[in-house]
């Protein structure tokens, strides 16, 4: 259930989806003795859209999910795994064309494989199923082992894991592949923004990562207060941002995490 809810009212109540589907109703409203109300709708929904699209509201609320987790220090010594969060890969899309087509957060696969390289012997878990509401043959894993062969990762040490639908599920498969032992040190890669939601939900499994945040969309404190002149690439840092926002808040009322807004460690 919880996740067909978050394939179709959490999609729909993204900021752009949500103004556009008002600015539509406002027009059908035009056509009714509602028309007042329907120029009212139109007129929130483009101001709305304009200031997520333009306003520096994206990156603010980027800033403090890129920011909760610091950036991994290999003074911590080698790791005993990596494991890689799937999303870069679209796997319809690669069905279509025979080949593995990467369309966003390509960085979590690219900082992933030079990782690994760096540390030949910590094993490596790519997670990533499909995460379409109506499920079919197509699964992300399934062609991240030919990005991984590019990238020179010998395809023995990589664990590939092609079930998981949503980050809950990432995080399940993952500790039962791994079975992580006492004192072994395993690093978890994924967006900088997704990061405290990842480490929530691995935490509440009894799974300790090492956070690995990769794929920044801001640069820092500074960009909370800069306007982006591109209308889209506003609006999709906003989605993004309130995407996060709301699983975050999704799965503290669920009990998924502990924490509304997981951050590092207190150990």
């Amino acid at each position: 259930m919880f996740f067909v809810l978050s394939k179709t009212a959490g999609v729909a109540v993204l900021p752009t989806n949500l103004l556009l589907g008002l600015g539509l109703l406002g027009a059908l409203l035009l056509l009714t003795r509602h028309a007042r109300m329907g120029r009212k709708l139109i007129l929130l929904s483009i101001v709305s859209l304009s200031i997520f699209a333009f306003s520096p509201l994206g990156n603010l609320l980027l800033y403090p999910l890129e920011s909760r987790f610091p950036a991994w220090s290999a003074k911590t010594g080698a790791p005993d795994g990596i494991i890689i969060l799937g999303g870069p890969i679209d796997a319809d899309v690669s069905a279509a064309h025979g080949r593995p087509v990467i369309k966003s957060a390509g960085d979590r696969i690219v900082a992933g494989a030079a990782l690994a390289r760096q540390y030949p012997r910590a094993r490596i878990i790519f997670t990533g199923g499909s995460a379409n509401l109506l499920l079919n043959d197509a699964r992300e894993a399934d062609y991240a082992a030919a990005v991984f062969d590019s990238l020179g990762i010998d395809r023995s040490r990589l664990t590939i894991e092609r079930n998981a639908r949503n980050t809950s599920e990432n995080a399940k498969f993952s500790k039962a592949l791994a079975m992580p032992k006492p004192g072994e040190r395993w690093v978890l890669v994924t967006s900088a923004a997704h990061m405290p939601r990842a480490m929530g939900l691995f935490r509440k499994i009894g799974f300790a990562v090492e956070p690995y945040p990769v794929d920044w969309r801001t640069g820092g404190f500074s960009d909370i207060f800069r306007f982006t002149p591109f209308a889209a690439e506003g609006l999709a840092r906003t989605d993004l941002a309130m995407r996060e926002w709301l699983g975050l808040v999704a799965y503290r009322l669920t009990g998924k995490i502990d924490d509304l807004l997981p951050g590092p460690s207190k150990d």
